[in-house]
């Protein structure tokens, strides 16, 4: 199934159940940076929640703004019983330590799953995840290569690939010209995250090879991905189009969990 498709119908069943529920899930995002990607992503969340009956509410908050106030809305929003999910939207201004904020939202509340005590995976992960499963994708036993060690998609997607049996190599950028084409080209799964405008492009793969591009690079106010489109692979993800709606759906996914099981 088609990205497209698969969000539409996932969002139709997360609708469904937020419409049977005797409280409304509410999910606030805070907002430190004027960061045109954070603003575009901040628009598709408040819009998904509208479509899924969701209650959203956007704090936003002045770049000057300092580090102790900012910890202190993520207490606030802590101790906020009628807020069931929260997050604080990266990047954070220079003068605000990143892993401070991420390690006092409490890990009950956290939808993006980046707390280390969080039971919630990330979101980019764990939409990937969810359509890989949801497509029959064949992951225990199979070679899977995670370009890009990040805390927010390389790790944790290792993290979750390894979890699920498959044999996990991580590249990055010290990997020779010669070990990235011998892990390419042996590869059953590739999950590219760098940062590069088609990066990977001139490999030869297997042709029933599934590359998941979470690559986002504008230029010229266009968007690419990192790796060219039309390799020759069983799945290639857009960009875009791809592993940004899975992420979105992935933190409803998340919501969801908390108001169900109380996380």
């Amino acid at each position: 199934m088609e990205i497209k498709e698969y969000v539409a119908m996932r969002k139709q069943q997360i609708r469904d159940e937020v419409a049977s529920m005797k409280v409304r899930p509410h999910l606030a995002i805070v907002q430190v940076n004027e960061d045109e990607g954070s603003n575009s992503y901040i628009r598709g969340k408040l819009k998904d929640a509208e479509e899924l009956g969701v209650l959203a509410t956007h704090i936003k908050l002045d770049v000057n703004t300092s580090e102790a106030e900012v910890l202190k809305v993520v207490e606030s929003l802590n101790q906020d019983s009628g807020v069931h999910g929260f997050i604080v939207q990266m990047p954070l201004p220079k003068h605000i330590d990143e892993n401070k904020v991420k390690v006092a939202i409490d890990p009950r509340k956290d939808v993006d799953g980046f707390h280390p005590l969080s039971s919630l995976k990330a979101c980019t992960p764990r939409g990937i995840l969810d359509y890989l499963k949801f497509n029959k994708v064949e992951l225990l036993g199979k070679n899977a290569v995670v370009i890009g060690r990040s805390n927010i998609v390389g790790k944790p997607m290792a993290s979750l690939l390894t979890k699920e049996s498959a044999n996990v190599t991580v590249l990055h950028s010290k990997t020779s010209p010669q070990d990235m084409k011998f892990y390419l080209e042996h590869a059953d799964i590739i999950v590219v995250a760098i940062g590069k405008k088609w990066l990977i492009d001139g490999y030869l793969f297997k042709p029933d090879a599934i590359i998941v591009d979470v690559g986002i690079n504008r230029v010229d106010g266009v968007l690419y991905g990192d790796v060219k489109p039309g390799q020759k692979v069983r799945l290639q993800t857009p960009v875009p189009g791809g592993v940004g709606p899975l992420t979105r759906l992935a933190l409803y996914e998340n919501l969801m969990e908390i108001m169900k099981h109380g996380i």
